[in-house]
C-alpha cells in the first residue's frame, strides 16, 4: 500500500475533463456494440487512454490548462441549462432581462403591471407579471 501511495504522489489525478473523456469513451463503446463494423469499437480506447495518461501525469500545470480550456467551452452551456431549468421550475416568479444592462431580474408572478427597477443599473421599466 505504501508503494502505491508513493507512486501516486505528485500525480495529477482526476478532474472534469477526465470524467467527460471516460463518459465519452463509454458512449462510443455502447454505440459501437450495435454497429456491424466491429473494428470501430476500438475507437473507445483513445479517449480512455488519454484520460489515464492525464490522471498519471506529473505535468500538473499543463493538465490544469487543458481542464480550464475544457471548462471554458462547457460552462456557457451548463449555465444556460441551469438557468433555463430554474426558470421552468419556478412557479412563483417571472424572469426578465434589463433592456439596458441585460441583467436577469426575478419578480413575483400575479401582480399585474409593475414597474421593475434594475438593481444593477437602476433603469426602470414596466412589465406585466
Amino acid at each position: 500500500m505504501d508503494r502505491i501511495a508513493r507512486f501516486l504522489y505528485g500525480r495529477y489525478g482526476s478532474d472534469q475533463l477526465n470524467i467527460a473523456l471516460i463518459i465519452f469513451s463509454l458512449v462510443i463503446s455502447i454505440v459501437m456494440r450495435f454497429t456491424p463494423v466491429w473494428y470501430l469499437g476500438y475507437l473507445c480506447y483513445i479517449p480512455l487512454g488519454f484520460s489515464i495518461f492525464r490522471m498519471f501525469s506529473r505535468n500538473i500545470e499543463a493538465r490544469r490548462k487543458e481542464n480550464l480550456m475544457f471548462l471554458k467551452i462547457v460552462w456557457p452551456f451548463k449555465n444556460w441549462t441551469q438557468y433555463t431549468s430554474r426558470k421552468v421550475k419556478d412557479k412563483t416568479h417571472k424572469y426578465y432581462k434589463c433592456p439596458k444592462c441585460k441583467a436577469v431580474l426575478r419578480v413575483p408572478k400575479g401582480r399585474g403591471k409593475i414597474q421593475i427597477t434594475c438593481a444593477k443599473c437602476k433603469h426602470e421599466f414596466i412589465k406585466k407579471t
